[in-house]
């Protein structure tokens, strides 16, 4: 299959070029030397590649962040994913294209009756970041029912592994544990720890992402979830003791987020009923790997 990828730089983009080409696919990987929002040349860009498949990864994605430049945000997560299905359109292959979401469309859930968390669940985003990806799932959808394309919209809750930036709760954490045995320190600075997330290896997303394209449903909306949500105290304890070292966490407000959603756990269901997917990847083996990738780098 001739894959497309843009965001193919980033963490997720490049664990999907890397799942792509193991199962013989034949992957172009588009990201900053294209702006996502310029249809023209996102346009010449397809034309020229003729993809069968389009995956969407490219986005504005810190949460935190995005408090500090909504508009920002708006402009490449929804425009961008309109000029994109729009050069999709017009390209002449007709490529399938998965849009990716987000988990944090559905918000704050304070009934523990409400989950896991479905497809059809309320959604209530609470930042500039999770508004930025229902409007790009509305883009989407309009574009499937309006223009009868094949689209495909995924929610993929926390995923984690090796090489994410630690813009994020777990590299972060990993990050600041090997910083400290390195310097001797007794305690790392921390941010809420009480939040509970339903956590993914991102070898397990992508190959969610793959058997979507493959098997998914025109117009149809799939959670990418393991099932179970864990706290990042869970989290943080787990990599202080793969790192067999005591430290002590100290909270730091400046890594508190403005607003938190306080539990998200998803139903993986539909997903599993459209394509037999299902986590492979433990999570201690994952936060092992998430470590070991720290302790390689310099910084």
């Amino acid at each position: 299959m001739r894959s497309l990828i843009t965001g193919g730089r980033g963490f997720v983009g490049q664990w999907l070029a890397s799942h792509l080409r193991e199962l013989g696919d034949d992957v172009v990987s588009i990201d900053r030397e294209i702006e996502i929002t310029d249809a023209v040349a996102l346009l010449a860009a397809f034309t020229d590649a003729a993809p069968e498949a389009i995956y969407h990864l490219a986005a504005l994605t810190h949460v935190g962040q995005s408090w500090d430049e909504p508009l920002r945000v708006l402009e490449v997560n929804v425009i961008g994913t309109g000029a994109l299905l729009a050069a999709a359109r017009q390209c002449g292959s007709e490529p399938r294209v998965l849009v990716t979401s987000s988990a944090e469309v559905y918000g704050a859930v304070t009934d523990p009756g409400l989950l896991p968390l479905r497809e059809d669940s309320p959604t209530a985003p609470l930042t500039p970041y999770a508004a930025s990806k229902l409007a790009a799932e509305a883009v989407a959808a309009q574009a499937h029912l309006g223009h009868g394309q094949h689209v495909i919209i995924v929610r993929p809750f926390n995923h984690i592994g090796p090489g994410q930036t630690p813009n994020f709760a777990v590299p972060a954490l990993a990050r600041r544990i090997v910083a400290a045995e390195r310097s001797g320190a007794g305690t790392i600075p921390v941010g809420n720890l009480s939040a509970r997330r339903d956590f993914t290896d991102v070898r397990d997303v992508v190959r969610a992402y793959r058997l979507l394209i493959e098997s998914g449903r025109p117009g149809a909306v799939y959670n990418v979830c393991s099932g179970r949500d864990i706290s990042i105290r869970e989290i943080a304890d787990g990599l202080l003791g793969l790192a067999g070292t005591s430290l002590e966490f100290e909270t730091d407000p400046s890594l508190v987020r403005p607003v938190e959603v306080p539990v998200l756990r998803g139903d993986p269901g539909r997903l599993a009923d459209a394509t037999g997917w299902a986590p492979a990847v433990p999570l201690e083996q994952t936060l092992a790997d998430v470590l070991a990738y720290w302790r390689t780098r310099e910084d």
